[in-house]
């Protein structure tokens, strides 16, 4: 005990030392208490105006910058705009429910005028947005008329076509831009598909370019359609969406977790939103699948 209390034995002047110290920490305190170190109200008023100036120079950059960042925009098909695409465009909520509500009649726009009168969206926006519409030579369904832009340019009457599911190789390369390659390729995929179901599955024959296809649907039609089972997409498990030309596996599997997550399949343009779904040949998946 005796050894302890002799750190507490101090001379005169460390006494003075100790004092000293403590009277310094007790001011160092009371300046950072008392004393307002923002330097604002130092700045000159010159100074001020500078930094100001600066300020506005930087925020008119910003809004040039943003007013140059127009979103790009890139051949698409109106008839699947969604939510997001639509309000990138610079459609209103009620333009967009139009055509969706358009849509749910397994209808589709064939024009910008159709679409305007459609949607109802201003000329303004139909002269910005038209340019960038892509359309398919697909035909309407649900009770209209069946019709493509292959048939309206081919005034020859059916009834004086052959069947396309019937021509034979030497026919086909009688065809103008039909060679030995092309006609066999169309049969092949004749008899891989088990026959043309409809003249728009003639898209899917690599390098026949849209002139060849009319030359030949000026002689040809697809007059006796083979029986297909078209199934209910709202029902069908995934090995029979799966036996659909144009679906795999993996992605029949992804449309039927899809249906379960939304509780059903309303549009065919639904069908867009899944990851890796080919969209510029839902006109040929429609005549394998219904909705309803």
């Amino acid at each position: 005990m005796s050894n302890l209390s002799s750190y507490f034995i101090f001379s005169k002047s460390q006494r003075n030392g100790i004092f000293l110290l403590l009277l310094l920490i007790i001011l160092f305190q009371l300046v950072y208490f008392f004393v307002d170190f923002n330097n604002e109200d130092n700045i000159s008023k010159e100074d001020l105006s500078r930094i100001t100036h600066y300020q506005k120079q930087i925020d008119s950059l910003k809004q040039v910058g943003i007013a140059k960042a127009e979103i790009k925009i890139y051949p698409f098909n109106p008839n699947l705009i969604t939510d997001y695409k639509g309000y990138t465009l610079g459609m209103s909520v009620e333009e967009i429910d139009r055509l969706f509500q358009f849509r749910k009649s397994n209808k589709w726009v064939n024009s910008p005028e159709e679409f305007q009168n459609v949607t109802l969206v201003s000329d303004s926006l139909l002269n910005k947005i038209s340019p960038y519409f892509k359309f398919p030579d697909w035909v309407q369904k649900a009770g209209q008329n069946k019709s493509s832009s292959l048939s309206k340019a081919t005034p020859s009457p059916v009834l004086n076509k052959k069947d396309l599911n019937a021509a034979s190789f030497e026919e086909l390369i009688m065809i103008k831009g039909i060679g030995e390659v092309l006609a066999t390729r169309i049969i092949k995929y004749r008899l891989k598909t088990g026959g043309f179901v409809s003249d728009l599955q003639l898209k899917d024959i690599y390098g026949l370019n849209l002139e060849t296809r009319k030359e030949l649907l000026n002689k040809f039609s697809v007059l006796t359609k083979p029986e297909v089972v078209v199934f209910n997409i709202n029902k069908a498990s995934v090995i029979e969406i799966a036996s659909v030309p144009y679906l795999d596996y993996e992605l029949a599997r992804e449309i039927v977790n899809y249906r379960i997550l939304h509780e059903r399949i309303g549009t065919y343009d639904e069908l867009a939103k899944i990851k890796g779904f080919p969209s510029e040949k839902i006109d040929r998946i429609a005549l394998y699948l219904t909705l309803e």
